[in-house]
């Protein structure tokens, strides 16, 4: 690749950007800010370096609208035109309220009208 101008080479950076945007709705939140998930992996996920350059501490995971995670980035580096996060913990979020008592059996609250 070294023999290719830097004006091809630019391109195909760029050609290689979009074709590896995801096509879902996943982003990241932090300070009052979005910034749109370019990869996910267990343990971290990628994001663009020309948007943020350095990103640390607590963060939340959106799918869309829905939240699904609250992470905690312990390291970010820049790499391919990609800040790599590294995650010390993810922690799923719940979407209805926690029981506050132990269910015996599985039976259904309300029968269906016969």
């Amino acid at each position: 690749m070294e023999f290719l101008p830097r004006e091809v080479l630019a391109a195909l950076q760029e050609s290689r950007k979009k074709a590896s945007r995801p096509r879902g709705r996943l982003h990241v939140e932090a300070d009052g800010e979005t910034w749109r998930v370019l990869r996910r992996w267990r343990g971290g996920f990628s994001l663009d370096a020309t948007q943020v350059t350095h990103l640390r501490g607590k963060v939340d995971l959106y799918d869309g609208p829905r939240h699904e995670a609250h992470c905690l980035i312990v390291a970010s580096e820049i790499v391919d035109g990609e800040l790599i996060c590294t995650s010390k913990r993810e922690t799923k979020t719940s979407h209805h309220a926690a029981l506050d008592f132990v269910r015996e059996t599985e039976v259904p609250i309300l029968l269906p009208n016969r």
